[in-house]
This record gives structure tokens, C-alpha cells and sequence, in this order.
């Protein structure tokens, strides 16, 4: 089963598109009206949607440390730091991790870009 990823609201629109043009399964956080809530409430509501959470902002990092520590489920989170990464690299890596992935692989679990 293809891995569906929920798009933070400081991810680059670039890389949304360059991942659609792959035909992956991307949902904004703008396009979930949930932009704006607490970045604890974005983790939540990307299990929720049941997709993986890719972010370039590194308090995700953060917050996913305390659900491991107070045993919160989350669906995953893939980070990538936004000046080591390119765009290019993002989209590569995202297509691979949606394509060849499965929800179950990912649950819990942090991946860093670039693989």
C-alpha cells in the first residue's frame, strides 16, 4: 500500500508539486484548513488523516521525541533540514519513501532526508 503524506505548512509549495507530477498522494496542511493549529495538533491530525507528516521544520523533531516518551502514536514524520536539502532531493526521496513504504514501516518512526 502507497504511503499518503501530509504536507506542513513550511514546506516548500515546490516540492507538493514536484510530487503530484509523480501522481503521490500529497495533502497540504493548507488544503486541511489546519495550517494554523499547534504543531502537536498537526502530528495528530496527519495520524488522523493516516499519512505521513513531511517537515522541514526541526521542532517536529522535538515533539516527536516526547510522543516516544509519553507512547503517543503518530503516523511518521520524514524531516529535512531546509538548507541541506534541495527541492530536487526532497521530491526524489519523498516519491521513494511514498511508493516503495508501507504505513506500517513508517508508524512511530522519523526519517531523515536526504536517504
Amino acid at each position: 500500500m502507497a504511503i499518503g503524506l501530509f504536507m506542513d505548512h513550511h514546506v516548500s509549495y515546490a516540492i507538493t508539486t514536484g510530487l503530484r507530477l509523480r501522481n503521490i498522494d500529497v495533502v497540504t496542511a493548507f488544503e486541511d484548513q489546519s495550517h494554523e493549529i499547534p504543531d502537536e495538533q498537526l502530528l495528530l491530525r496527519a495520524h488522523e488523516l493516516n499519512r505521513v507528516l513531511f517537515s522541514q521544520d526541526k521542532d517536529f523533531l522535538r515533539i516527536t521525541t516526547q510522543f516516544h516518551k509519553h507512547r503517543l502514536e503518530f503516523s511518521g514524520l520524514v524531516y529535512a533540514h531546509r538548507l541541506r536539502v534541495s527541492i530536487s532531493q526532497c521530491v526524489q526521496d519523498l516519491e521513494i519513501i511514498a511508493a516503495l513504504g508501507s504505513p506500517e514501516e513508517l508508524k512511530n518512526q522519523v526519517i531523515y532526508l536526504p536517504l
